[in-house]
């Protein structure tokens, strides 16, 4: 049995989806599955993560201060270009 109350909206409502379109027992065991492989997933790319380490030691060194709206990253033809978002 699953328990509702900690899922996510999300999640509850692929639950309930599920459940409508192939039964209460085999959603509960196909999401029961999803929701595993779901939990094994890395959340942060590897690229994206190292991006981000280099940059937090610019701003915790106060050389970059990166402004609320954040910026996009992006390549370009031989260099990376860096936009306002």
């Amino acid at each position: 049995m699953i328990d509702e109350s900690s899922l996510k909206k999300g999640q509850l409502r692929k639950l309930n989806a599920l459940r409508k379109s192939v039964g209460p027992a085999i959603a509960d065991e196909a999401f029961a599955k999803w929701l595993d492989q779901a939990a094994e997933a890395p959340e942060v790319d590897e690229n994206a993560g190292t991006i981000s380490d280099v940059l937090w030691g610019l701003v915790q060194d106060g050389k970059l201060s990166i402004r609320r709206g954040g910026y996009i990253v992006r390549r370009g033809r031989g260099r990376v270009i860096v936009e306002a978002a």
